[in-house]
């Protein structure tokens, strides 16, 4: 709450939000309605555009509490109750502000978990079930974007020299406590993308969470490593920049062309082939699809849009990587998710375990929100009993 309440609300042009909004809450995904409106408004002061997206990323996140407190499904209304229940401005300002001719208010505080943190009902059980006592404090954590993280390209620079060439350049960070390539981003909506830092390549975002989870792999310099789901790259720019050789496979060609162009910026070409069908490596990264449940302060329609029936449908899945990546890995296998699910995390880990006495799990790990300040990673490490060559 307190983030809504140093927005510059004064600036808010409700015109231009308030049909925002309307898109959002019929389907429309809220970045890509936030990145349409910013084209097509190039006009607004820096105060309007900021006052704009917290709009139509806070009713978009906060929409189900914004009901229990008016219950109406008016954007406008919704609006107004962000500003006023939420933001801390006067009902009349926040009216006035919105162009909402009214909004109904309720005097008690929201009993459920659901209607005080904004979920649907299916995300309150399930993370009733996963967590207990600690839903509540994940919530809280999961109400705000997380914070900027980048990752020191290490074939280029330090993070000390990142953090000096950042802060000729107007930017502060602090180091990880945690990642040894990790910096975090303190000055507020800091151009990133329009530094000579970034352009040399020096850095990558990456979250703290998703850095920790890739050092599992442990490469040795000049070893190999199949990076089985490898996506747009994050990760096999990190394994490149520790000296592995990487084998980049995925099944979306699209985001390989990404991890392409990701890899020539990060001067990594040589260290990454893009493979068509993936092949035996001394060490196997399974960044396996998930239900993404650790990442959903990262979006905030995220809660909004994800398929409950992919926590049963994804371990089978996930089952048919980890059985492809095992007889590829000589030394090492990592299995990574970006959720809180059981199935896909605790339950598969043990049913891997149980089929396959070659390989030894030597660690389980995970982080969370609430506890590390990370997205929430869970990972599983496997060495072979009698490491191979490749």
């Amino acid at each position: 709450m307190d983030r809504l309440r140093q927005v510059p609300w004064d600036a808010l042009r409700a015109g231009v939000a308030v049909p925002a909004i309307a898109s959002v809450l019929e389907g429309v995904p809220a970045e890509r309605e936030v990145d349409r409106v910013l084209r097509r408004n190039r006009g607004l002061s820096r105060d309007e555009r900021t006052a704009l997206v917290e709009a139509i990323f806070g009713v978009s996140l906060w929409r189900r509490r914004l009901r229990w407190e008016t219950g109406a499904s008016s954007p406008a209304v919704l609006l107004a109750s962000l500003l006023r229940d939420l933001a801390g401005v006067s009902e009349a300002r926040a009216l006035a502000l919105t162009g909402a001719a009214q909004a109904p208010r309720r005097d008690a505080a929201p009993e459920r978990l659901a209607d005080r943190w904004s979920l649907p009902d299916w995300l309150e059980a399930h993370l009733i079930s996963e967590l207990g006592e600690d839903a509540e404090t994940f919530c809280a954590a999961i109400a705000a974007p997380g914070p900027v993280c980048l990752r020191a390209n290490r074939l280029l620079c330090t993070r000390d020299q990142l953090a000096a060439r950042l802060h000729d350049e107007g930017i502060e960070t602090a180091p990880s406590q945690r990642a040894p390539d990790g910096v975090f981003v303190r000055t507020p909506r800091a151009n990133l993308f329009g530094t000579r830092a970034w352009r040399e390549g020096l850095f990558e975002p990456q979250d703290e969470g998703s850095q920790l989870l890739g050092n599992l792999v442990e490469p040795l310099p000049g070893e190999t490593v199949l990076d089985l789901c490898a996506g747009a790259g994050g990760k096999s720019l990190l394994l490149a920049a520790q000296g592995a050789r990487v084998l980049a496979h995925d099944v979306d060609g699209e985001r390989l062309e990404r991890l392409r162009a990701r890899s020539r910026r990060a001067r990594a070409s040589q260290l990454i082939e893009i493979v068509d069908r993936p092949r035996r490596a001394d060490r196997v990264l399974v960044d396996a699809p998930c239900s993404e449940l650790g990442t959903l302060r990262r979006g905030p329609d995220a809660r909004w849009r994800i398929d409950p029936g992919l926590l049963a449908a994804l371990p089978l899945l996930q089952r048919e990587l980890l059985e492809t990546a095992a007889p590829l890995a000589a030394k090492r296998l990592v299995y990574g998710t970006c959720t809180l699910n059981r199935a896909e995390n605790e339950e598969l880990a043990a049913a891997f375990d149980r089929a396959h006495p070659e390989l030894r799990r030597v660690a389980t790990w995970r982080t969370l929100p609430h506890v590390e300040g990370t997205d929430g990673f869970f990972a599983s490490v496997w060495d072979r009993v009698r490491p191979e060559a490749p």
